[in-house]
């Protein structure tokens, strides 16, 4: 039940996003809650690998090389899923951000603490 409530909560996320940013458009909820999908997907299976392999420039750069990534993992999940757009890089790392942001905010209002074993 919580999982469901996370993936609705981060397909909000996205449309909140679209609404603040010119640069990424979401054509309906469905199409948001797809994005959504992806974007967790892609988060757990193919961001860590990239960390990892790109774990020099990260430690170079002092982990901001990390927001590169995330960045264009956005921008590559605008690419490919129809309905979702990422105008460009820049705007990838933008949208991750307020992504980020957003999500947590909902996730911290409306979802309750998890139980501490």
């Amino acid at each position: 039940m919580r999982l469901l409530l996370v993936w609705l909560i981060n397909a909000v996320a996205l449309m909140a996003v679209a609404t603040l940013l010119p640069g990424i458009r979401v054509a309906d909820f469905v199409t948001a809650l797809v994005a959504a999908l992806v974007l967790g997907l892609v988060n757990a299976l193919i961001r860590p690998i990239l960390i990892l392999l790109t774990l020099p420039a990260t430690l170079l750069t002092l982990g901001l090389f990390i927001f590169v990534i995330n960045g264009l993992l956005f921008w590559f999940v605008g690419s490919y899923i129809s309905g979702f757009a990422v105008a460009g890089f820049w705007w990838g790392v933008a949208g991750a951000i307020t992504y980020s942001i957003v999500s947590w905010a909902l996730s911290s209002l409306l979802l309750p603490a998890a139980p501490r074993p």
